[in-house]
């Protein structure tokens, strides 16, 4: 019966550490789902600004961000390198890349397509400011979602992961 108890416990705990790590890999996993929430700010913390973004239905981090003060909708990306626009979504800011200014091949999880590198003067989101912000943009077909990427979040104070939360902060 020691056994069993023994057993018993032995499982439980590591029961608890694998659903700990699904839920921390639930957030890395990219879907190609529409959107469903868009985020809200919470308290920053003393002296900083902050912005914490909730997980949403798919556990992906939505939030609403502004390119010259018009808003945009993106995904957090933190294994996309640069931020990434659909050509909907840019020409609404005027970049309109000509064919010959998609030049660039970029690896997606849908494969290797060509995109145009552009620069954003000002991105804002959850009232922190990032300047000249490289960016890239990306067919409409290649790209369902704009994803804010390392061009900006790198240039953050820190962004992180936290109870079950993407924490920004500036």
């Amino acid at each position: 019966m020691r056994n069993i108890m023994i057993f018993a416990a032995i499982m439980i705990g590591l029961g608890t550490f694998m659903a700990q790590m699904a839920d921390k890999m639930s957030s890395a996993s990219a879907t190609s789902a529409p959107r469903t929430t868009v985020a809200l700010a919470s308290t920053p913390q003393a002296g900083n600004r902050g912005f914490s973004i909730p997980r949403d239905a798919r556990g992906h981090f939505q939030t609403e961000g502004r390119i010259d003060g018009q808003r945009i909708g993106f995904m957090i990306d933190t294994g996309a390198s640069v931020v990434a626009l659909n050509e909907t979504s840019a020409a609404r800011f005027g970049l309109r890349p000509s064919r010959g200014d998609y030049n660039a091949t970029v690896s997606t999880a849908n494969g290797t397509i060509k995109a145009a590198r552009t620069r954003i003067a000002m991105l804002e989101v959850g009232g922190l400011i990032v300047r000249d912000v490289d960016a890239m943009v990306l067919p409409d077909e290649a790209l369902s979602e704009n994803l804010l990427g390392l061009s900006f979040l790198s240039r953050l104070k820190r962004f992180e992961y936290a109870n079950g939360q993407m924490v920004l902060e500036q």
